[in-house]
């Protein structure tokens, strides 16, 4: 699960980002937004070290080097995206395959899995999960990535 989440996922949100920050304006849109990313900041929605990812010294920002946290709250902040029916912060319908319902699903199912202090998860969690995080990043991603998904379930 860790590596659909850490491995796989941030490669399909990435797909969203660029639409939203296309790579060669993304350095003028995070400037641009300065005052509100500050705000982040000081809200901690985004933390000192994604903050030096926004702003490194000595070269562009690139969303290559972003998290999926920041880059879901980059969307949901900056970006003028309808959010989905639940927000955020829940876990979307299952009815609800818009992409930015995507984007919070795969946020929900990374929190879950970083806040999990046992490091353990019951198997209909795990089966569940799988299938809707790799759903999500199939609709973000395309299609090749559904394949990806595959493959890493097949190692498991």
């Amino acid at each position: 699960m860790e590596l659909l989440l850490t491995g796989i996922s941030p490669s399909a949100v990435r797909v969203s980002f660029d639409k939203e920050f296309h790579p060669s304006c993304l350095e003028t849109s995070i400037k641009k937004e300065y005052n509100t990313l500050f705000d982040l900041k000081k809200k901690r929605s985004i933390n000192t070290e994604q903050w030096k990812l926004l702003f490194p010294s000595g070269g562009n920002p690139k969303s290559t080097s972003f998290d999926v946290p920041l880059m879901i709250t980059l969307l949901r902040n900056l970006a003028k995206l309808t959010p989905p029916t639940c927000g955020y912060d829940h876990l979307p319908l299952s009815t609800d395959t818009t992409p930015t319902a995507d984007l919070a699903r795969i946020k929900y199912y990374r929190n879950e899995l970083a806040h999990n202090k046992t490091a353990k998860i019951k198997s209909e969690f795990f089966a569940t999960a799988w299938d809707n995080i790799s759903e999500a990043v199939t609709r973000l991603g395309g299609q090749h990535m559904k394949e990806e998904c595959k493959e890493l379930r097949k190692s498991v």
